[in-house]
């Protein structure tokens, strides 16, 4: 297996993780807010958003995956503290868009696709990402 496709293996079985440990985190940070509704009910309103969401999030993690084994390559930075701290960028960098997703989402207000601009989003997001980031680092 090369060096890049291992890295996007990592990518979507940390994203795999973080999904499959979100109903726990909902519950420890008392907020309903789940990437994988997030994802999956911006592409179907159906039965079929779990799947899609989960495939969703996964995709993403496994792109997250190639881009940071490309920075890495070019920085020649150690990978742990490399995916870690790319992982809590992209959070810092992304969670402002929460204000779209609060206020456009087609299915904002359903379970899952609660307020992303509260506290307790912020803290479980950057849970979330500290725990993919950990995890791509350890597996890449």
């Amino acid at each position: 297996m090369s060096r890049r496709t291992r890295a996007a293996v990592a990518g979507a079985a940390a994203a795999t993780v973080w999904a499959v440990l979100e109903p726990l985190d909902m519950r420890l940070f008392r907020s309903d807010y789940s990437d994988v509704a997030v994802l999956g009910k911006a592409v179907t309103r159906g039965r079929g958003w779990r799947p899609i969401g989960f495939a969703v999030h996964a995709f993403n993690g496994a792109l997250f995956g190639v881009a940071f084994d490309a920075v890495r390559q070019s920085t020649g930075l150690p990978k742990r503290p490399l995916a870690l701290g790319a992982a809590l960028g992209e959070h810092l960098m992304l969670f402002p868009t929460g204000y779209f997703v609060d206020r456009y989402h087609p299915a904002r207000g359903e379970p899952g696709v609660a307020l992303l601009l509260g506290r307790r989003a912020f803290a479980q997001a950057t849970a979330r990402h500290a725990l993919f980031g950990y995890l791509l680092g350890r597996w890449a």
